[in-house]
């Protein structure tokens, strides 16, 4: 374990994530742990909702004083990043012999059921690169999966993230659909929109609900499962043309 150096541009707490020992100081031993201020956060993000996180609030979880968290946390965003990585968790090892297209759609089926076990880690916002250990770790499987393909760098990792963005957006939207109070049982969309709109000014959304694609509700399983394909489809059309 290596020592945190107080020129390193990196955020403390972040290395203190990765392991690495803040400088000694002298007074009585600490009493809390990053790993416990961290926990404390998310049980109030999942109990009460992001929007109710504060240091103050973590404090009071934990029983201390809120000034006792800034030896470890320099502000609240650094927690919310912490937070965020912790609810992440560590990735699974691939499986040896696993295609590209496997490990891909593994890696997405894995990163969905961590938002969806924290819906609260998709509204803290995007604020730069992952840097904490489990995001790490994540890009790190999901780069790995392509390590066989003829992709250049930039295209890997501009793979990994349109296939994060989907993730996100598609748990996001449904959480913001159950939140609504989901679909109307009566009347259906398809039937509101069968009342709205004219067939001569939107003849393909007419088509659309003509055919009864829109009177049944969505399946949210097997939307993210056909969108995940489409986004992969277009990815091994990458490759074909890269071989």
């Amino acid at each position: 374990m290596t020592d945190i150096d107080d020129d390193d541009p990196i955020p403390a707490s972040i290395a203190l994530a990765w392991g690495r020992r803040p400088p000694r100081a002298r007074g009585p031993k600490p009493g809390l742990t990053l790993e416990r201020i961290v926990a404390a956060g998310i049980k109030v993000a999942l109990t009460e909702g992001i929007g109710a996180l504060s240091m103050g609030r973590v404090a009071g979880e934990l029983g201390v004083g809120t000034m006792s968290l800034y030896r470890y946390v320099a502000a609240k965003d650094e927690l919310l990043t912490l937070m965020v990585d912790a609810a992440l968790g560590a990735p699974p090892a691939g499986t040896p012999g696993e295609n590209w297209r496997a490990g891909l759609t593994r890696w997405a089926v894995g990163v969905r059921a961590a938002y969806r076990r924290h819906p609260w880690s998709l509204r803290v916002p995007i604020s730069g690169p992952p840097l904490g250990p489990n995001n790490v770790a994540w890009l790190e499987r999901a780069l790995e999966a392509l390590a066989s393909t003829p992709l250049g760098e930039q295209e890997k990792l501009s793979t990994v993230l349109l296939l994060s963005g989907f993730v996100r957006n598609d748990v996001t939207l449904n959480l913001d659909f159950a939140a609504a109070g989901g679909q109307p049982e009566n009347p259906t969309y398809g039937e509101l929109l069968r009342r709205l709109i004219d067939a001569a000014d939107f003849p393909a959304l007419a088509a659309a609900v003509a055919s009864g694609a829109l009177d049944d509700d969505d399946d949210p399983d097997s939307e993210f499962e056909f969108g995940l394909a489409r986004i992969l489809d277009g990815v091994q059309a990458l490759i074909a043309s890269s071989d």
